[in-house]
């Protein structure tokens, strides 16, 4: 049986196959992964808050889309994976709460997965699936065999993208 890794809010986890990386609980929060299908080398990192220079308290990188998803894919390519080769799969973003005329601050979910998607492509790296926006949680999954990606939810079950 492979390792099940468990990747907690703000957090990130690098692995190889056999192992299969999970986040639970995605509201807001987005679900990213990059992954070297060559190497069979990736990492899952759960991103709360899109810019850490928004925030006072910042001493943690996988909390922040800008910080984490460097971080991210620098310890990707030291475990094995080849930057050129990288792809991208991403899950969350969700608008949890409704609120009578709702301001750009209160879009956390939209933020996030928009800085998200620049930072990939800053990097050169594809984004070849995502599950964002919308109004439920999730959670996500990696298997580093063959890089599926997985998203779970109360409404739509399980499925891969």
């Amino acid at each position: 049986m492979p390792d099940l890794v468990k990747v907690g809010m703000a957090d990130y986890k690098v692995g190889r196959a056999p192992s299969t990386l999970i986040s639970y609980g995605l509201g807001s929060c987005i679900g990213i992964s990059v992954y070297d299908p060559q190497s069979k080398v990736g990492g899952l990192l759960h991103i709360m808050l899109s810019d850490s220079t928004q925030s006072r308290a910042s001493d943690n990188p996988a909390k922040f889309a800008d910080t984490g998803i460097p971080l991210l894919v620098k310890k990707v390519i030291a475990a094995g994976g080849v930057q050129r080769r990288l792809v991208a799969k991403l899950a969350g973003g969700a608008q949890m709460f409704a609120f009578k005329n709702a301001t750009s601050i209160m879009r956390v979910g939209e933020r996030n997965a928009q800085v998200s998607k620049e930072i990939l492509k800053r990097l050169g790296i594809p984004i070849v699936a995502e599950d964002t926006g919308g109004t439920c949680g999730r959670t996500v999954s990696i298997d580093l065999n063959n890089g599926d990606y997985f998203v779970k939810t109360v409404e739509k079950g399980e499925r891969k993208i």
